[in-house]
């Protein structure tokens, strides 16, 4: 691995993901001020849920279009701003050092959206059968952004947790989306956004391979990797 010449060297806090963690992070400290006010506006909400449960809805606000992105910045408490803001770092960082600031911005943001189309799908069917709940943080991202590190650098080792051992990242990656979709298609994880982390890997994945002129419409110019 190696950083991109232009970029002027490698930096420990890219100018991306420095904004994206100051971002999440204000965000965070702002819902803890404003209570559930951030989340009634600002998480993703299913859709049709005017139609569904008419006035039992309540105060439920329903889906808007900024929510396919500004549900990215929200997050379920301080463990799971931490997790992803760490795993946004660790992966991420050399990531933006490799790409450019621009292109790891452009394909951070197909990633958070993909997750959103497909998890709204998701909790769209979840709604007409009477569980209606909002999908808040940026997994969506993060882990299209961990489909990019094991594409960009399959051999590198990472050092587990659980268990604490070595393994290469695409071997992690792989069974980490294997373990999503089971989770998902089982709902094994209450509470958990799986298919808002398959769809960030789907849509990261389709984004790589444009970039690598794999697709039928072509990209001007192809990164590396």
């Amino acid at each position: 691995m190696s950083p991109d010449p232009a970029m002027g060297g490698y930096r420990a806090f890219p100018p991306v993901v420095t904004a994206l963690l100051v971002l999440n992070g204000l965000v965070f400290l702002l819902q803890g001020a404003w209570g559930n006010e951030l989340v009634y506006w600002l998480a993703l909400w299913p859709l049709g849920l005017d139609t569904l449960f008419g006035a039992y809805a309540g105060p439920l606000p329903g889906f808007e279009p900024w929510q396919l992105l500004s549900y990215s910045v929200l997050h379920g408490g301080t463990l799971h701003l931490f997790a992803n803001m760490f795993a946004l770092w660790m992966f991420g960082v050399q990531l933006e050092n490799y790409w450019g600031s621009r292109p790891f911005g452009v394909y951070y943001l197909v990633c958070v959206l993909g997750a959103a189309l497909i998890q709204l799908y998701v909790a769209t069917q979840a709604a007409q059968q009477g569980d209606v709940y909002p999908t808040v943080g940026a997994s969506g991202g993060v882990f299209g952004i961990l489909l990019a590190f094991a594409m960009m650098f399959p051999n590198q080792r990472i050092m587990l947790l659980f268990p604490p051992i070595p393994m290469k990242a695409k071997w992690f990656v792989m069974l980490y989306g294997a373990f999503e979709l089971y989770a998902g298609l089982t709902g094994s994880q209450a509470g958990v956004a799986h298919f808002a982390h398959l769809g960030g890997m789907l849509f990261g994945f389709i984004m790589i391979m444009y970039w690598r002129g794999r697709l039928p419409l072509k990209p001007r110019r192809q990164l590396r990797g």
